[in-house]
């Protein structure tokens, strides 16, 4: 009996959202972080529209806080597709005085605007994001297109069905559209679907030594953006980066897995979510994630 694995089930639907999303839209934009989900995405983009090119551009929102490991790997991939890649540069908006950097540094909250500029520049109609229902409840709530108004709010009171696999297309002029192809993986799904794939990671994804600081029970690199405090001691530890994010809010976490089937077994038992562990940008508040994504962010 003919049967699909799991992973060929995930694949074909994401596939199948990709190419509806070419076919029913004008401008399509993915955005790539240099993450193990967009790197995915990325792949399956590859996969939708061979032998012919990735038929969209990709853009990144450098908040100027990322790993280089991350950096060198993005300039690297795209590349390789040949893809044209469009950066998004918060420190150009700093700069510029579009928005104003926090007083703690800390520049995940002002990646909003910089991204809704970027979008209304670009004129683009679609999104492509590499979120997952698994990683927090607010995305969990969301639905694969995610319809976004003209100031590219989320309301989850105003979503659209979406029964049969049927997606409701249609916008106004200024709207946008927010797609999901992943949405329905999970951590593990995307672990086993790069081992199969055989898909380069950058090095940060795997067990490493490193000279961290103990804030609040997470561990975080020392780094240009990281600096001890005085009562703060470093120390090495072999670590891996379960998730990537900005350099000065994401954490490391204690690990000996240095391969992609450690870093399996590893995933297949733990019982907390990449983001939970080691995302400290989702520490603010029990709705940190809903209330960004209500003003913009994905």
């Amino acid at each position: 009996m003919y049967q699909l694995s799991q992973l060929d089930v995930l694949e074909a639907e994401a596939i199948f959202i990709m190419r509806e999303v070419v076919a029913e839209f004008e401008k399509p934009v993915l955005l790539f972080s240099g993450g193990k989900d967009s790197i995915v995405m990325l792949r399956v983009a590859q996969k939708a529209f061979w032998p012919a090119r990735i038929p969209f551009v990709v853009m990144h929102v450098d908040t100027g806080h990322n790993f280089p490991e991350v950096l060198e790997y993005r300039d690297r991939r795209v590349a390789e597709l040949g893809v044209n890649l469009v950066v998004a540069s918060v420190q150009d908006a700093i700069d510029s005085g579009r928005v104003t950097e926090p007083p703690d540094g800390t520049r995940n909250r002002i990646q909003t605007p910089v991204l809704l500029h970027a979008l209304e520049t670009g004129e683009y109609t679609a999104i492509f994001g590499g979120a997952r229902r698994d990683e927090d409840k607010a995305r969990a709530k969301e639905r694969i297109f995610s319809f976004r108004d003209d100031f590219g709010q989320w309301d989850p009171k105003n979503q659209r069905p979406e029964l049969w696999s049927l997606f409701n297309s249609k916008i106004h002029a200024g709207e946008s559209i927010r797609v999901f192809p992943l949405s329905n993986w999970t951590e593990l799904d995307i672990w086993h679907y790069i081992e199969r794939e055989g898909i380069e990671l950058p090095s940060i994804y795997f067990a490493h030594d490193r000279e961290v600081v103990d804030r609040k029970g997470m561990l975080y690199a020392v780094n240009e953006f990281i600096v001890p405090k005085e009562d703060e001691t470093t120390f090495v530890e072999r670590v891996r980066y379960r998730t990537v994010g900005d350099a000065s809010l994401t954490a490391a976490v204690q690990s000996d897995a240095d391969t992609i089937d450690k870093v399996i077994e590893e995933v297949s038992t733990t019982r907390i979510t990449e983001r939970g562990a080691t995302r400290g940008d989702d520490k603010f508040s029990e709705a940190a994630m809903e209330d960004r994504k209500r003003e913009g962010y994905f």
